[in-house]
Formats: C-alpha cells, sequence, structure tokens
C-alpha cells in the first residue's frame, strides 16, 4: 500500500510539472538589449564621453608629433613618426619667462606646496568635523554656522585682505604662506563633509566606548579613525585636485623662483616669443594634469563610497 501511495503521488507529481511546462513560460519578460530606453541611455553617455575623450585624444596625438607634421593641419590624424621629444622639452627645456628649465622646477613646487597642505588641512578638518559631530560642545552650532559661510564665500574677494595679512607675517611671496593659504581655504568644506560622515556612523559605538571609559583621542583614533577610510580619500582627492590645478592663488601669492606648476604652464602656452610649439604645449598641459588624474583613478571607488557615506545624514 505505502508503494501505490508513493507511485500516486510521484503520477500527480509529474502531472503538475506538465500542465505547467504545457500552459508556456511564466513570469516577467525578459528585457530586450536594444530597447529605445536602453539605446537613448548609452547613446547619451557614449555622446558625453566622446565630447570628454575628444580634446584629450588631439592633446595626446598632437604631443607625439613634430612641428612639420602639425603644419600639415590635420590634427586628428595619429602621428606618422612618435616623437617624444617635445615631452623632454617641455619637462626640462622650455622658457618660462627667464628661466628655461622646464615644469620640472614648478612640479617641484607644487609638490612642496601640495603636501603639507593636504596633511594639515585634512588633520584639522577630521578632528573638528568628529567633534562637531560626537562632541556638543559650547558654542558648536555658532562655529559650524561660521564654517558654512565660510565655505561659500568666493575666496576672490578675500585676496587682498589675505595679501597684508601675510605681509604682515613676513611670509607673502613664500612656499608658506601658500600653504597657509590653501590649508584655510580647504578647511570649510573639509569639515563639512567629515562632520556630515562622523555623524552617519552607528552612534551606539561611541555611547559603547563612552561608556567604557575612553576619552576624545582614543575614540578617534579606534573607533573613528579605522572606519573613515572612504571620507579620508574623498578629502584628499578634493584637495589634491583643488591645490594642484590652482593658478590664481599660486600667481598672487608667490614670486617666479616659486611658482607652481600651472603658473609656468601659462607662460610656457602664452609665450610670445618664438616659434609657437603646440607639441611641447601639449605636452606640457599633459604633464600638469597627470597627478590628480592619477589620484583619482587609483581612488576612485572610495570616492564614490565616501561622497555617498557623506551624504545620509546632515
Amino acid at each position: 500500500m505505502a508503494n501505490i501511495s508513493t507511485l500516486n503521488t510521484t503520477v500527480a507529481g509529474i502531472d503538475a510539472v506538465s500542465s505547467r511546462l504545457a500552459s508556456g513560460p511564466r513570469g516577467r519578460k525578459p528585457r530586450r538589449v536594444l530597447s529605445r530606453r536602453n539605446v537613448m541611455l548609452y547613446g547619451t553617455l557614449i555622446v558625453a564621453a566622446l565630447y570628454y575623450l575628444l580634446p584629450l585624444y588631439v592633446m595626446v596625438v598632437t604631443s607625439l608629433k613634430g612641428m612639420p607634421e602639425i603644419r600639415l593641419g590635420n590634427i586628428f590624424s595619429p602621428p606618422l613618426e612618435i616623437t617624444f621629444e617635445p615631452w623632454v622639452k617641455a619637462w626640462a627645456e622650455a622658457c618660462t619667462g627667464l628661466n628655461c628649465d622646464g615644469l620640472s622646477r614648478g612640479f617641484w613646487n607644487s609638490v612642496r606646496i601640495l603636501v603639507p597642505s593636504v596633511v594639515v588641512s585634512i588633520a584639522v578638518a577630521s578632528v573638528s568635523g568628529y567633534a562637531l559631530a560626537n562632541w556638543r560642545f559650547k558654542g558648536a552650532e555658532l562655529f559650524f554656522s561660521i564654517l558654512i559661510v565660510g565655505a561659500f564665500i568666493p575666496y576672490q574677494v578675500m585676496i587682498y585682505p589675505i595679501v597684508i595679512v601675510l605681509r604682515e607675517m613676513g611670509i607673502y611671496g613664500t612656499l608658506t604662506g601658500l600653504v597657509v593659504v590653501h590649508t584655510i581655504f580647504g578647511m570649510p568644506i573639509l569639515t563639512l563633509l567629515f562632520r556630515n560622515y562622523f555623524a552617519s556612523l552607528p552612534v551606539e559605538l561611541f555611547k559603547a566606548a563612552r561608556i567604557d571609559g575612553a576619552g576624545f583621542w582614543q575614540i578617534y583614533f579606534r573607533i573613528m579613525l579605522p572606519m573613515s577610510l572612504p571620507i579620508f580619500v574623498v578629502a584628499m582627492i578634493l584637495q589634491v585636485t583643488g591645490i594642484w590645478n590652482d593658478f590664481l592663488f599660486g600667481v598672487v601669492f608667490t614670486r617666479p623662483d616659486t611658482y607652481p606648476m600651472t603658473v609656468q604652464l601659462n607662460n610656457i602656452v602664452n609665450s610670445v616669443q618664438g616659434v609657437k610649439e603646440y607639441n611641447v604645449n601639449m605636452a606640457a598641459t599633459l604633464l600638469t594634469g597627470a597627478v590628480p588624474l592619477i589620484v583619482y583613478f587609483i581612488s576612485g571607488r572610495l570616492f564614490v563610497r565616501g561622497i555617498a557615506a557623506g551624504a545620509v545624514k546632515g
């Protein structure tokens, strides 16, 4: 009897499966790959990518051509004979005013400006954001409001007062003065980012550490800091991009012997002496933009994660 019951159950199951197969497939209909929506979406993305990649392509192929080939006029054609002489001249031989040592001097000036500005501004802003998010001290709201206002004041209106302040301090025209300027102007927006990021972390971690007797710096270094790699990457990319690409502060607060790379690039491209060497100009432009591009490509994923995490709470 047991065998007959099992056989009946099996037959019933087979009949059920057969009826489902006979009725046809069920569920949502799969989307077509070449639907109108996909064509519009990917078409728009391809057009936008070409819009930004075409000038880069022109810069690269022009920097690899000799001047006789450039004079033929076809800027989109690949080089018939690749040469790296324009890159060598842009780095070590191009004239920027009275000096003819290329972009090499400006590169090292930019590095000497960039490293301390990024390190100091991120360190101070991270501690300030942590304090504003987790430690409610007297006057915190007023301090935060001042930072918000400072983040959106056009820095052009502050140039003349800063020149006077740096002159009185005796550091106007030096790399130290420019480091101070970049550090101060980077702190408001960085503090806002760190404050929002720390506010998005589970508050139970902070309370548990306080119950265990941890203090201000113990919580910061042992709990907050290890969880904050994405927002530190965001802050680093913002500061590296802003400081390395800055031209106005560099030309105002430094002198010819301490000009950063962007100011020297301007002097090379806009020089009116001698023959206009477009291949050298393109090579110099690519060399100047290489550092922020490399930093972004290395840490791009963490940049997106940090921006998204810092936007959870305000």
